[in-house]
């Protein structure tokens, strides 16, 4: 069975630290990021929805790239919403900016009563590409 290492970004912010959690477990060639919310790097939520969930991408990036990953590689997506009807457009309107060209990965998208003080929040599995050479 592979080893499985944690991934952290450069820019860890504070959640990591004060909930005791990896950003991201690499086993083999496939990298398992936790759930990204629209933190600061000391933790605290933006405000405003939409800039929570552009937020929560930037904190994907982050996180994907420390790994040599981008969206691209992203197989699997799942998203928690805490008012679904109301933020459905906001967030596909920021994955639409985010996702990049098809094959698009797959998604799932949940309903939720409780995000901790957020309202958005990402996951994904991605496949961490074979360096050429």
């Amino acid at each position: 069975m592979p080893a499985r290492n944690a991934v952290y970004p450069a820019k860890r912010h504070a959640l990591y630290d004060i909930h005791k959690y990896s950003a991201a477990i690499r086993s083999g060639d496939l990298l398992f990021v936790s759930g990204q919310v629209g933190s600061r790097n000391d933790g605290s939520p933006e405000p405003l929805f939409e800039d929570q969930v552009r937020q929560a991408f930037a904190n994907l990036r982050e996180v994907l790239a420390a790994a040599g990953c981008s969206f691209d590689d992203v197989v699997d997506v799942t998203t928690f919403h805490t008012k679904p009807d109301e933020q459905i457009e906001t967030v596909l309107a920021v994955r639409a900016e985010e996702i990049g060209q098809p094959p698009y990965p797959n998604w799932t998208a949940v309903g939720v009563n409780w995000l901790a003080g957020f309202d958005f929040e990402i996951k994904v599995v991605a496949r961490i590409p074979t360096p050429v050479g």
